[in-house]
């Protein structure tokens, strides 16, 4: 298991090229998380809103994932690949397994989401390349856009 500083340490290093990659790979497992997470909050019963919320941060990742790799593709000739694990995705889906632990999930993952946002920005701030710079600005803005979304619906059942 790699620990945020790790995974930011190697950040720092990658080319463009390397931290597109990486985004992409990011997106996809946010989907797939947030999908898992979707369905899980389902099955529990959990309010609509709370599903719905989920399943819309999996489509936005999955929307970005399709865009980046079409990016990608056209820039470099080649598929996408990282060996950097993404920092926002917790792992918290094994603990979800009652509807009392809503609060929870959610307070872990917009606490991964804000690691991921100010890890992006202070990125911004080390790497000299200005397309990198604005590459992990962007990052920064989508985590940022995530974690508004959950803290919505964590307001929205009273935490």
């Amino acid at each position: 298991m790699f620990e945020v500083e790790e995974i930011i340490e190697r950040l720092q290093n990658l080319t463009y090229e390397k931290a597109l990659a990486y985004w992409i790979k990011s997106e996809e497992e946010e989907a797939k998380f947030y999908g898992e997470l979707a369905e899980r909050a389902r099955n529990l019963g959990l309010p609509q809103s709370l599903t719905e919320t989920f399943l819309k941060l999996s489509r936005d990742s999955k929307r970005h994932a399709e865009e980046l790799t079409k990016e990608f593709r056209k820039s470099f000739g080649k598929e996408p690949s990282t060996g950097i694990p993404p920092l926002e995705v917790v792992p918290v889906l094994d603990k979800f397994e009652r509807a009392d632990q809503v609060r929870e999930v959610l307070e872990a993952a917009m606490e991964s989401e804000l690691i991921a946002m100010n890890a992006y920005k202070m990125l911004a701030g080390k790497v000299s390349e200005e397309r990198l710079r604005e590459l992990y600005l962007k990052l920064a803005d989508v985590e940022k856009s995530h974690y508004e979304a959950l803290k919505r619906e964590y307001e929205r059942l009273g935490g």
